[in-house]
C-alpha cells in the first residue's frame, strides 16, 4: 500500500471505531427516549443499528428488513465460482436484538411520509420515528440497456444482487460446454462494487480453467479503465495468460443493445457472441429511496458527509451504496465506515452536542483465485469549506507484494466485517 502502510491502516481502522462516539462518554449522557428507524439490514443499516446502541442503549432503535437471512453480495463472486454455497453468504440480524436490544422488524416498507416522520409497512402497520436512516442498497436502470430489462435478466444474469441470480450465472457457467464464450458488460461508475466485474471475470476464469480450459472470457466494458486495472491484467497474464479479454469503448464503442435469447451484445462497431451472459446494468438509489424523494438527478442519494443526513428531506439520513459519497466507492467497508459516522452524530444531536469531524475508511479486496488477492485501500475526511469528501491517503497492493499473504488478509476481513456488523 504505497503511501499508506498496512499497520498505520490498522491504527485508522482502530480509531474510526473509537471516534465516532464524538465524546459521548456514559458519565456525560443523557438517557434519551428518542426513536431511530432504520430501513435495511445490509452492512449500512444493520451497523448503523449496531452502534447506535453500543453508544447510547436508551435510544429506541428498529431496524426493517424482510430477508431472512439476508445474503451478503461481498462474496458472492466466489460462489458463482464454486468456491463455496449460497448459505456461506447467508447474515443474520438476530444477535442485533439478542444482544443489543434492538427491535427487528420482518416487513418490506410501502411509504415514508417525511412530513409526519412515520413509515408505513406493507402490512399496514405505522411505525414513527424521530430519526431516520436509509440503507436501501440500489436498485437497477431497467431502461438504460436497449434490449435488457428484468425480464431479460431471466436469460441473461446479472448476479448484482446476491441470491437466486447468483445461482442461476453458476448454473450456467456449469451447463455451458468447454471451449464456450462468458461476456460480461461492466457499465460506466458509478456502480456498486467498481472492482467486482473484473474480481468476478477473475474467479470464473480459475472454475474454467480447471473444468473447461478451452473456455474464454469476454469483459465489454463502459469505461476506459477500471479499478485496479494493473494489478488485474497482470494477475490475467500470470494466472490465465489468453483466457481474458478486456474490451474497452475505445476497441469497440458504447455497447447500444442486447439481445439476451441469443446472448449476443450490439456495440457501435462489433457484434459479440456468448454462451453464457453476464449483463451488470447501470444502478441508481434502491426505489424506495427514489418514491421517498432522496434521490436527485443523477439517481443517488445526496447527503452532509458530516452525518450523512440527506440533504433534501429532513431527519433522514441515507448510508451505503445509495448515497453519494464521492470520492467513496459504494463497498461493504464504506457502508459500514459510514454507518458508524452516521449513528455517532445521531447520538449527538439527540443528546444536544454537536458531533465532531468524521474520518471514513474504505478498504476493498479481490480475489484472482483463493490463494491470489489483491487490495485498494482509502482514508477520507470531510473538507471543512466544501463539506465534502476529500481522500487523504490511499494506497494499493504493490505489484510484486505476497497475494497469497494477501489473500489471508482478505479473508481475515471477511470474518472480521462479519463480526462487527451482524454480532
Amino acid at each position: 500500500m504505497p503511501g499508506l502502510s498496512r499497520r498505520r491502516f490498522i491504527q485508522l481502522t482502530g480509531a474510526a471505531g473509537c471516534l465516532s462516539f464524538f465524546g459521548c462518554s456514559g458519565a456525560e449522557r443523557k438517557p434519551s427516549k428518542a426513536r431511530v428507524l432504520i430501513i435495511g439490514g445490509g452492512y449500512g443499516g444493520a451497523t448503523a443499528a449496531k452502534y447506535i446502541k453500543l453508544f447510547d442503549r436508551a435510544i429506541d432503535v428498529t431496524l426493517i428488513e424482510p430477508s431472512k437471512p439476508y445474503f451478503s453480495c461481498s462474496g458472492s463472486n466466489e460462489v458463482i465460482a464454486g468456491l463455496h454455497e449460497l448459505a456461506w453468504l447467508g447474515r443474520s440480524q438476530d444477535p442485533l436484538a439478542a444482544t443489543y436490544g434492538v427491535h427487528l422488524v420482518r416487513a418490506k416498507v410501502a411509504a415514508i411520509d417525511p412530513s409526519r416522520r412515520r413509515a408505513q409497512l406493507e402490512q399496514g402497520l405505522r411505525l414513527d420515528y424521530d430519526r431516520l436512516i436509509m440503507a436501501p442498497g440500489i436498485d437497477f436502470r431497467w431502461d438504460a440497456l436497449a434490449g435488457y430489462d428484468e425480464k431479460a435478466s431471466e436469460i441473461a444474469p446479472h448476479a448484482w444482487k446476491a441470491g437466486p441470480q447468483t445461482l442461476l450465472l453458476r448454473q450456467q457457467l456449469e451447463a455451458m460446454p468447454d471451449g464456450g464464450v462468458v461476456m460480461i458488460t461492466a457499465p460506466a461508475n458509478p456502480y456498486r462494487c467498481p472492482p467486482g466485474p473484473y474480481e468476478r471475470a477473475s474467479l470464473i476464469a480459475y472454475y474454467l480453467k480447471r473444468q473447461k480450459p478451452r473456455s474464454k472470457i469476454l469483459i465489454i466494458d463502459a469505461k476506459a479503465q477500471f479499478s485496479k486495472q494493473a494489478l488485474f491484467e497482470q494477475g490475467w497474464k500470470d494466472l490465465y495468460p489468453g483466457m481474458i479479454e478486456w474490451i474497452s469503448p475505445a476497441d469497440s464503442g458504447s455497447i447500444e443493445e442486447v439481445i439476451a435469447e441469443a446472448r449476443t451484445v450490439l456495440t457501435e462497431f462489433d457484434e459479440y457472441h456468448a454462451d453464457v451472459l453476464n449483463v451488470i446494468p447501470p444502478q441508481k438509489a434502491g426505489l424506495l429511496a427514489e418514491r421517498t424523494g432522496l434521490t436527485d438527478k443523477s439517481g443517488w442519494c445526496p447527503v452532509d458527509p458530516r452525518s450523512f443526513a440527506s440533504t433534501l428531506l429532513p431527519n433522514i439520513h441515507v448510508i451505503g451504496d445509495a448515497c453519494i459519497a464521492t470520492p467513496m466507492p459504494k463497498s461493504a467497508f464504506a457502508a459500514n465506515s459510514q454507518a458508524k459516522v452516521c449513528a455517532a452524530a445521531i447520538v449527538a444531536v439527540l443528546n444536544g452536542r454537536q458531533p465532531g469531524a468524521p474520518s471514513l475508511l474504505n478498504n476493498c479486496y479481490s480475489f484472482l483465485e483463493p490463494n491470489y488477492a489483491i487490495s485498494i485501500t482509502g482514508v477520507y475526511e470531510v473538507s471543512g469549506r466544501s463539506k465534502q469528501i476529500v481522500a487523504t491517503s490511499a494506497g494499493e497492493t504493490p505489484m510484486h507484494a505476497d497475494r497469497r499473504r494477501e489473500a489471508d488478509y482478505a479473508r481475515a476481513w471477511q470474518k472480521n466485517i462479519e463480526a462487527d456488523v451482524f454480532r
